[in-house]
């Protein structure tokens, strides 16, 4: 009897952890925590406390967490102020990457002043987004230069980068470039990476950008405005991209589509329902892979069933975000950073 009666303690404690567990958000509470005149497409966490930034006008820096203490720095080269679309960040440093050319990469350097350790003119010159393997190697995209997509890596910490051939990489279709609407089209896990594209494809590299193939994706990509603005990897297995079109947000048709087999192939879902445009998604941490959290201009959409069905959280607008925690994100957008705390 006593077994038994164990045993159906335990029982009863895993069940009520699973409920505890599955219990979706019900709502978010939006506090702001930076606002001035610039527009902030691109966050990182360095660590557990900080968050980096960059954005218009050269402006970056960073917060704290804990305090919500806000350092702004802003970046010069020349005579240009520069725009900052893409941030990636290592143990030992902070990198931010312009859009336009010329293209200029820096990383922290010296006594509190930004090193350039990458630039990069020309036309049609345009980098989008940032990523790191590790502390050693990371990459960043940009549109199709020359006849490919314009990709360059870092074997050395960011302290030099180069460009791969068009002869190293598919063959690419004109126009094509990668969204640079929130600094999370390119995703790295263990030695794999994945891009979205304008044109609606997924390049992949299982060796750290070694070698590529590609996969044409369902998602809407027949207009330069269309195509896949956003994508996150739970594991190295299951994936969720979202975009549509910035012109027609309202439209929810072929704008979101998931992988369950490492990109290998993708599939629409939640077709034809909420929500329409989203500039980022970011699975919730912890979440087994069902909870993911998708925010543009449009405001803060949530799914806690793998992305079968949606609800709306928040009317707030923002470009992007990034998790602390499986309760708690960082989101930016135009003038402002906000934390977001999301509720059972």
């Amino acid at each position: 009897m006593r077994a038994i009666l164990s045993l159906f303690v335990a029982l009863l404690i895993i069940s009520c952890a699973e409920e505890r567990k599955e219990q979706p958000f019900q709502s978010i509470t939006v506090t702001a925590v930076f606002e001035d005149s610039v527009s902030i497409r691109a966050i990182t966490f360095l660590d557990g406390r900080t968050l980096a930034f960059a954005g218009s006008n050269g402006i970056y820096g960073t917060v704290d967490v804990n305090s919500n203490k806000v350092r702004t720095n802003t970046q010069y080269y020349d005579s240009i102020t520069p725009s900052f679309r893409a941030v990636g960040g290592t143990s030992e440093d902070f990198f931010m990457l312009s859009v336009e050319s010329p293209a200029l990469l820096y990383k922290t350097g010296e006594q509190g002043k930004m090193e350039l350790v990458y630039t990069e003119a020309g036309e049609g010159v345009f980098y989008d987004s940032m990523a790191f393997w590790n502390d050693l190697e990371g990459i960043a995209v940009g549109d199709t230069v020359d006849g490919c997509l314009s990709i360059i890596i870092t074997r050395d910490g960011g302290k030099t980068w180069g460009k791969l051939s068009c002869s190293e990489l598919p063959e690419g279709i004109e126009g094509e470039g990668a969204f640079a609407a929130s600094n999370s089209n390119i995703v790295t896990k263990g030695d794999k990476v994945w891009i979205g594209t304008t044109a609606g494809r997924v390049y992949f590299s299982g060796d750290k950008g070694a070698t590529w193939s590609i996969q044409q994706t369902p998602i809407i990509s027949a207009e330069p405005t269309q195509g896949i603005y956003s994508m996150d990897f739970f594991d190295e297995q299951v994936g969720f991209a979202i975009g549509g079109d910035y012109t027609q947000p309202e439209s929810n048709v072929a704008n979101k589509i998931k992988t369950t087999d490492g990109g290998q192939t993708w599939q629409l879902i939640a077709d034809g329902e909420e929500p329409g445009y989203k500039s980022c998604v970011q699975f919730v941490p912890n979440s087994e892979g069902q909870g993911l959290v998708a925010i543009g201009f449009t405001g803060i959409s949530y799914s806690s069933n793998g992305g079968e069905t949606w609800r709306e959280l928040s009317e707030a607008p923002f470009f992007t975000l990034r998790f602390l925690n499986d309760s708690t994100a960082y989101a930016a957008g135009s003038k402002r950073i906000a934390r977001l705390d999301l509720k059972k």
